[in-house]
């Protein structure tokens, strides 16, 4: 699997970068526009506009990018940015995004909400359309954050480390077949040998991470950023003495989790707690 690309150090500007990158990998690959239009599926001359930045077109062709470039989640990653850049994402968010696409191994902790990676198409729409987004917009950004989850698949995917505290899987998804689904798909995750999932009880009480998501990135100059968010915004945390203290809660943290079995055991007993399926 090739090498993740780093994504600084060329322009800056989001929609700039985007087209950049797509210009650089097809030419890397000697292929015409054509030619990368008839192995794809795609009218040519969309991607001519893409490497333009004329249109940054939809999730569904950057993911089918991604798979033939072979750089799982980058330019799905890339394309959030470019869009994000005439919406509503903040700079902090923007950052972070890009070093989400070259970290090689991730941790996290959640307060009340699933990380993005770990979310089902219904998950993730029901809680971007309590923010406020409907219509095409949040069909996009729909598809846009299922695209995202590729970064954890694939032999070259990061180490990843969830700990989601117990409110995070009380807080149920309005349609209960869908919320069955969410918990099915995290137990189906937690066997993956890159990823670990624990759950942190209710009676561990209050903690330093109380009321704050965050994130943490290892990137491969070995450096570790952090990402703490809200749920009307965030802070990107680059400096090293300012890392280590939000480290430090988070180890304290999950030294009060469960183990992964234990954990693994724990969502499995939520699922076993929810109403039957009329439709089995």
């Amino acid at each position: 699997m090739p090498t993740r690309r780093a994504v600084t150090g060329r322009s800056g500007e989001p929609r700039a970068r985007f087209a950049e990158e797509l210009r650089l990998l097809r030419t890397a690959r000697g292929h015409s526009l054509r030619q990368l239009g008839d192995r794809l599926g795609w009218d040519w001359s969309l991607f001519g506009k893409m490497e333009k930045g004329e249109t940054v077109g939809g999730p569904e062709v950057v993911q089918a990018l991604d798979t033939h470039y072979g750089t799982p989640g980058l330019l799905l990653a890339l394309w959030e940015l470019a869009v994000s850049d005439q919406t509503q994402f903040r700079e902090r968010y923007r950052r972070y995004m890009a070093l989400e696409a070259e970290a090689v191994s991730m941790w996290h902790f959640a307060v009340s909400v699933l990380p993005g990676l770990l979310q089902t198409p219904a998950y993730a729409r029901e809680l971007l359309a309590s923010g406020g987004l409907h219509g095409a917009e949040l069909t996009q950004q729909v598809d846009a954050r299922m695209g995202r989850r590729s970064l954890l698949e694939g032999e070259g995917a990061p180490q990843f480390r969830t700990i989601l505290s117990e409110a995070t899987l009380r807080t149920a998804l309005r349609d209960v077949g869908e919320w069955r689904k969410q918990l099915e798909h995290l137990l189906e995750i937690a066997e993956r040998p890159n990823l670990t999932l624990q759950v942190l009880p209710q009676e561990a009480g209050l903690h330093g991470l109380s009321s704050t998501d965050v994130w943490f990135l290892r990137l491969p100059d070995a450096r570790t950023v952090a990402y703490t968010e809200h749920g009307y915004g965030g802070d990107l945390i680059e400096e090293n003495v300012a890392v280590e203290r939000v480290q430090r809660a988070y180890d304290a943290t999950r030294d009060l989790a469960r183990s992964p079995t234990e954990s693994r055991n724990f969502v499995l007993r939520v699922l076993e707690e929810l109403p039957c399926d009329p439709s089995t």
